[in-house]
């Protein structure tokens, strides 16, 4: 979808624009949304050259305002999943999804490219939050941007 304008009105986003099947406007509530990702946004928004966009009504967190490291989740088709999902280096999504299946799992879409999508709605380790945002954004971002967060 191509969006020409984002406009918030008493917490209900508007986004304004023509979609390939000429489909109306799209309406998605984003009240409580900065609560409910306040941790993930305060990480995620540290990193260098990142920036925070809605992407099909969720929060999702770019490098350079290109590449995607982090797409938060709310209820996606009715999963009942609240959590977010990252880049994870090769054999870590096997792993984790192994290991602890009520936390981590495997999410639509980038699942078959490695991501994994971590659970915020079970018990939370912000250091694990953190742990696994950061390997996300060394694994998309470009050396120069890497170099940048080793050096900090």
């Amino acid at each position: 979808m191509l969006i020409e304008e984002l406009e918030v009105i008493d917490d209900v986003a508007l986004v304004h624009g023509p979609h390939p099947t000429g489909a109306p406007a799209v309406r998605a509530s984003v009240a409580g949304m900065a609560d409910d990702f306040e941790d993930v946004r305060s990480i995620a928004l540290t990193l260098p050259e990142t920036n925070e966009r809605l992407s099909h009504g969720m929060p999702t967190f770019f490098i350079r305002d290109k590449k995607v490291f982090v797409s938060c989740v709310r209820n996606h088709h009715d999963d009942g999943i609240f959590g977010i999902w990252v880049a994870a280096a090769p054999g870590v999504q096997d792993e984790l999804v192994t290991q602890e299946p009520d936390r981590f799992y495997v999410p639509p879409y980038v699942g078959h490219r490695g991501w994994v999508g971590l659970r915020l709605d079970r018990d939370v380790d912000l250091g694990e939050v953190q742990e696994v945002i950061t390997d996300s954004y060394r694994l998309v971002a470009p050396k120069t941007l890497v170099k940048q967060l080793e050096a900090s």
